[in-house]
């Protein structure tokens, strides 16, 4: 899969909490945003799609996909 690199400014608390967050779930800073970005857009189609919710498979679990 094909990557868009750009540079992104955030404060260092925000960045220490990411970090955090990635740690707790294995994953690096990077794939961690990547990560809740995806989560965020997905919500957002489900949202425009008006369907309100989620099926439960669909759900975020904060889990690696195998």
């Amino acid at each position: 899969m094909s990557r868009k690199s750009f540079p992104l400014r955030i404060s260092p608390d925000l960045y220490k909490q990411l970090e955090a967050w990635a740690q707790a779930e294995l994953r690096s800073v990077n794939g961690q945003i990547e990560y809740i970005l995806d989560d965020a857009v997905k919500r957002h189609r489900w949202k425009e799609a008006g369907l309100g919710f989620m099926v439960e498979e669909d759900k975020p679990t904060g889990k690696k996909k195998k």
